[in-house]
């Protein structure tokens, strides 16, 4: 009995566990881009959205890669005009 009870009380992690980036699931991702669920399966069927770990059936997203993709989607810089501006 006494190894029953070794099983149920894990030792308990340090949170968050160092050298471990944080990790979102689709709805937090989803409520951080602001954009529907539905549109990160969507981008993921098409390969476009940030990368995922698949734990089974749950996807996580680490926030590293996250914001790396976020700042591949930025706009390029205006080119700067030749012209003076416009009075």
């Amino acid at each position: 009995m006494a190894h029953l009870v070794c099983m149920t009380s894990p030792i308990p992690l340090p949170h968050p566990l160092p050298d471990l980036p944080p990790l979102l699931d689709i709805r937090e991702l989803s409520e951080y881009l602001g954009v529907p669920v539905s549109t990160i399966y969507d981008w993921r069927s098409r390969g476009v959205g940030p990368r995922a770990y698949r734990f089974g059936k749950h996807l996580k997203f680490a926030f590293t890669d996250v914001t790396e993709w976020i700042e591949a989607q930025r706009d390029p810089a205006p080119a700067a005009s030749s012209q003076p501006p416009r009075r």
